[in-house]
């Protein structure tokens, strides 16, 4: 598949699940988003994790805001990132520190400590839309993609989202799309064997 092909075949992908999102009540998404939650925090993985990457939701996406204050709660140092000069900087949140909103809706530490990429255990992964071999396709930015290698070989990737998030089909995938180890929605946990 052509770049350009790749580029409008992800666009379609976008346009469909995004639409499909975004007309679920926002009631429906927090009860949801709740569960999201719960299935994240009984994964071992997490269980045994010192360190743990998320992301604060915009949009209609999962509202991660549970599942920050769960694993705070546990003790588990949080990272969330901010983009800076078009990388992820990632700094140490925990509920109620200070945000700064991006141009696109989701909240950045204002400050807190800075994480070195190799201290993550577990990435939760944003994402428009999964398959079932953990191949994912983001917003467009690549952020992920770019950030993902900077981890630790040993980290767990976990993408998370709502059950019509998790597509049959294969997702249009590059070889700079990195995959993720396990994908959870409200209705199911995924695992996926990752090559290393």
């Amino acid at each position: 598949m052509s770049g350009a092909d790749l580029k409008r075949a992800k666009r379609a992908v976008r346009r469909r699940v995004l639409a499909t999102r975004d007309e679920m009540p926002v009631s429906e998404r927090e009860d949801r988003s709740a569960r999201i939650a719960e299935r994240v925090m009984s994964l071992p993985e997490v269980a045994r994790a010192s360190t743990v990457m998320a992301f604060w939701a915009f949009g209609s996406e999962p509202d991660t805001a549970p599942l920050i204050a769960a694993l705070h709660a546990l003790g588990v140092r949080v990272a969330l990132p901010k983009i800076v000069e078009g990388e992820l900087l990632l700094r140490r949140f925990a509920p109620g520190d200070p945000v700064t909103m991006s141009s696109f809706g989701a909240g950045e530490p204002v400050d807190g400590e800075v994480i070195d990429p190799s201290e993550i255990d577990v990435v939760v992964t944003p994402a428009v839309a999964f398959d079932r071999s953990g191949r994912r396709v983001g917003y467009g930015g690549g952020f992920y993609d770019r950030f993902l290698p900077k981890t630790r070989s040993d980290s767990t990737r976990i993408g998370i989202g709502f059950d019509v998030q998790l597509v049959d089909d294969d997702l249009p995938n590059g070889h700079f799309d990195l995959r993720v180890d396990a994908v959870v929605t409200d209705a199911e946990v995924v695992r996926i064997e990752r090559s290393r």
